[in-house]
């Protein structure tokens, strides 16, 4: 399966292209978006390895994650990107990342919503599910919007960044979806 083409409103939610690729490097490197991330610094070229690595053919295949493009319908610019992983047949995980600039316009909002529509809808998954730093409020408070549960909360489990921290894990089923 080759993912689809996504549009809403505003946004395009599409595979990566090379010419995504200088702009995805200057957002993920600005300390903003590496704050809860588990990258410091992130290259052209990393975006480059990232980008050469993924086979969009095979997109759906359990065990690969895929980075989806989220851009401006009207300009293709890119704008941020969504991270999936199809754990098995029936779980995909979940993260996404919006471009300081356009952090606060509800693009992840519009973007998450649409993709999981897709996956339920679409690929009539069972579970989606999130994990977030239990300091990252935008991020969980837009899970919790979109009516992602709070399944656990994981008490220093992590090493990152030279500390201990800790992690919210989220869940959504298919029946537990209220925006078909």
């Amino acid at each position: 399966m080759i993912f689809p083409v996504l549009k809403t409103q505003s946004l395009v939610i599409r595979a990566f292209e090379k010419k995504d690729l200088a702009t995805f490097s200057e957002y993920r490197s600005q300390d903003v978006v590496a704050k809860y991330q588990s990258w410091t610094s992130y290259t052209y070229q990393d975006a480059v390895e990232l980008f050469e690595s993924m086979d969009y053919s095979t997109f759906g295949t359990a065990g690969n994650w895929y980075q989806l493009a989220i851009a401006s319908l009207t300009s293709d610019e890119l704008i941020g990107d969504l991270a999936v992983h199809f754990i098995d047949e029936e779980q995909i995980e979940i993260g996404f990342t919006v471009s300081p600039q356009h952090q606060g316009q509800n693009i992840a909002t519009e973007a998450v919503s649409t993709f999981l529509r897709y996956v339920f809808d679409e690929l009539n998954k069972h579970r989606v599910v999130a994990t977030t730093d239990a300091k990252n409020t935008a991020s969980y408070r837009l899970l919790e919007k979109l009516s992602f549960r709070r399944e656990g909360h994981f008490i220093q489990n992590i090493f990152f960044k030279g500390e201990w921290g800790d992690e919210y894990q989220y869940a959504l089923l298919r029946s537990e979806q209220k925006f078909t």
